[in-house]
């Protein structure tokens, strides 16, 4: 690995001395492997042994005082309300700034003060309310609660636990009733979880927006509708965001009220786990877009102001408040926030059945800066030091620890855009214990050229680069578009391709206009080089796997609360007379082609050519040999392309395919023979004819299948 920009090799070694690299090694359990991987970190040794211990000493503390991460990550089990086997009620909250406590709701005619909970150490208050004479449920199933905190003003605030587990808002009620979940019968899960992908590929999925109506969809209508869709296109993963409860639905989730409630507006928890259950049935993995870097400022249905005062579970101060997000920042240090925030990772796993976890926001939490304004250059300094939030980094390093100690095939991906070292190393090494991390640079790249450049000035180099520039050993989910791009204001890759001829000229009755031909090879081209180079794991946005049309805007006063622009017509793929279909087609196969082949899971791929003129990039993966022909107007006959073993090839998967909306140049007969001639440092090449705007993906048939 090559030195990042700003760290001269000769400097760095001076900034450790070999007593303190010797400290740190004896400290970490495997630093020497990352270190033996990325030499250049061994100045920063000293902070990977810091890091490490502060994790350690927290996992200690835990368990001296909690008696272990597994008891500690229970919280769900004693605080909230919960019914006793005598048919009592237990109640359990962390209040430290309240004078009183007291529960209200049905069962007592909302009398505000009949209930008083008694105070405990450490800022935690109980209830136990004994059962009925007869014994029936004091709180039934559906029951409407809420908390009244009496502050140390002598205010008297209406509240929503935190622990929550099911809330939801009647008719055009401004705020959110929290609503007693204790059904007879709960969802009892049939089907056991798949084994963790060898290859991920992430179907990445927003349940309200997945019907073609005007509506929000229900998590029915995804299970018996979209994930069918999910499987035959060979996604073998999903990524359900805005699950945790909203108050605001155009925040898309990510502005989240209540942490342990399954959003209602799509059904209820039983439908929920209806879905995961589904999902695993067809062998689908299910991760949760789980959203522990900040929380909704709204404090009549969220935790803001929960006791009365603003630092509950949230910093006092500016530093409780992210100025771009408009939201609260957690206390990460603070017992009872990684109480709760490990409990809501814990009950996520178990009650619902996740596989794993899409952490959002996590250069926010990696930085006291928040990345507010920071353009990271890859210097490393930018990543150890004062600037680094070490509370936040020991909260993921112990949330990556509970995860992978209680099933250990599931997955984590870290959202960070700054590219910090080691944050997809083994918490062993030092590292944050992150599986993957999404590549974030790489959509950003065919969003520059799409709107910067014309085709003819692409440049190949800075593409391969763009794919290609990932740590050693830290692996990547590549993706060309995500919900991201999709969001009013910006544009998909289609309408950026196509803009507005998709209206008029998708019709297969009508010739190909330039742009729409264009913008057809394109989002395949982009789309295939993206999978096959850009990573270990690979995501699509429900819809752009056809180039759904449009943008996505979620109803709000400036769109007069419409749902125009917030669903998804899956039913465009199926019209045979659309060229949506091409498009879907093609997706379809390259992930099933994936599958069989297993690229993701391969050693980093071999670049053979990078072609400027020509527009050509080259490369092996898998044992398939990938051509791509940018060039806008230029095909090559008997062109010749390095491999690195001799035999016979076939195509298995080429773009200009005609059920891929694509003009039928290239005969699927042919068979292309690799001879030992020396080509762009390869021992053996072939001669293949690769039309303009197409991509070619060749396998040598004389090795094993």
């Amino acid at each position: 690995m090559a030195a990042p920009a700003g760290l001269p090799a000769e400097a760095a070694g001076a900034e450790c001395s070999e007593e303190a690299l010797a400290a740190a090694l004896a400290d970490v359990p495997e630093l020497a492997r990352l270190l033996e991987t990325d030499p250049y970190l061994k100045p920063y040794a000293p902070d990977f042994q810091r890091r490490y211990k502060r994790f350690n000493q927290t996992l200690t503390d835990i368990g001296e005082n909690e008696g272990g991460i597994d008891r500690f990550s229970r919280g769900y089990e004693s605080f909230g309300v919960h019914r006793c086997a005598d048919g009592g009620l237990y109640c359990k909250e962390w209040a430290p700034g309240a004078e009183g406590v007291f529960l209200t709701g049905d069962f007592n005619d909302w009398n505000p003060f009949s209930y008083p909970y008694k105070k405990l150490d450490y800022g935690k208050w109980e209830l136990y309310i004994p059962p009925k004479q007869n014994r029936s449920v004091l709180v039934p199933h559906g029951s409407k609660l809420k908390l009244v905190i009496r502050s140390k003003s002598g205010e008297i605030l209406y509240r929503i636990s935190p622990w929550a587990k099911y809330v939801t808002r009647e008719g055009s009620n401004v705020n959110y009733d929290w609503i007693q979940w204790d059904p007879e019968y709960s969802y009892k899960f049939k089907h056991s979880k798949p084994k963790k992908p060898k290859g991920l590929r992430i179907y990445e999925s927003h349940v309200g927006i997945s019907s073609y109506e005007g509506k929000i969809a229900s998590y029915k209508h995804f299970t018996c509708n979209v994930l069918p869709r999910i499987k035959d296109l060979g996604y073998n993963c999903i990524q359900l965001m805005a699950i945790m409860e909203h108050a605001y639905y155009a925040s898309f989730g990510y502005q989240i009220t209540s942490f342990f409630a399954a959003s209602s507006r799509y059904g209820t928890p039983e439908e929920l786990k209806e879905l995961v259950d589904t999902a695993h049935s067809m062998g689908i993995t299910v991760l949760l877009d789980v959203v522990h870097s900040h929380a909704s400022k709204n404090s009549e249905d969220g935790l803001n102001m929960f006791d009365g005062t603003e630092s509950c579970y949230f910093h006092y101060g500016p530093r409780g408040t992210h100025l771009l997000w408009d939201s609260r920042l957690f206390a990460y240090a603070s017992w009872e926030v990684l109480r709760f925030l490990l409990s809501n990772i814990r009950w996520w796993l178990e009650e619902y059945g996740f596989d794993g976890f899409r952490f959002d926001g996590v250069t926010s939490m990696l930085y006291h800066h928040h990345g507010i304004g920071e353009n990271f250059s890859g210097d490393y300094h930018e990543y150890f030091g004062l600037q680094v939030d070490e509370d936040a980094l020991t909260y993921i390093m112990l949330a990556n620890h509970l995860v992978h100690t209680l099933y250990p095939d599931s997955i984590t991906i870290a959202e960070d855009v700054s590219g910090m070292p080691a944050l997809c190393s083994p918490i062993s090494q030092g590292g944050g214990g992150f599986d993957y991390r999404l590549a974030m640079a790489i959509p950003d790249k065919w969003i520059q050229l799409l709107k910067e450049y014309k085709d003819e000035d692409w440049n190949m180099g800075n593409i391969v680069y763009t794919l290609t520039n990932r740590r050693y050993l830290e692996k990547c989910i590549a993706y060309a578009e995500s919900h991201d791009q999709a969001l009013v204001g910006d544009k998909t890759l289609a309408f950026w391709l196509m803009d507005a001829e998709m209206y008029t000229n998708m019709s297969v009755l009508t010739p190909f206009t330039p742009v729409i031909d264009r913008g057809i090879q394109l989002h395949k081209m982009i789309r295939l080089i993206t999978h096959a180079l850009g990573g270990e794991g690979y995501l699509n946005f429900m819809g752009n796997e056809f180039g759904h049309p449009e943008w996505l805007d979620f109803p709000r006063k400036g769109n007069n609360e419409s749902y125009h622009y917030a669903r998804k017509q899956f039913h465009l793929t199926d019209d045979d007379l659309l060229r949506y279909k091409f498009l879907n087609n093609f997706d379809r196969d390259m992930n099933k082609l994936e599958e069989r082949c297993g690229w993701l899971s391969a050693p980093q791929a071999h670049v053979s050519e990078k072609h400027e003129d020509n527009k050509i990039i080259a490369f092996e993966r898998a044992s398939l040999l990938f051509i791509f022909n940018f060039h806008p107007s230029k095909s090559y006959t008997d062109y010749r392309v390095g491999t690195t073993l001799p035999g016979k090839y076939k195509i298995v998967l080429d773009s200009d395919a005609a059920e891929y909306g694509g003009h039928k140049r290239l005969d699927h007969n042919t068979e292309f023979f690799s001879e030992p001639f020396e080509h762009n440092n390869c021992p053996c090449s072939l001669l293949v004819y690769i039309p303009n705007r197409v991509a070619l993906i060749l396998r040598n048939v004389d090795l094993p299948n």
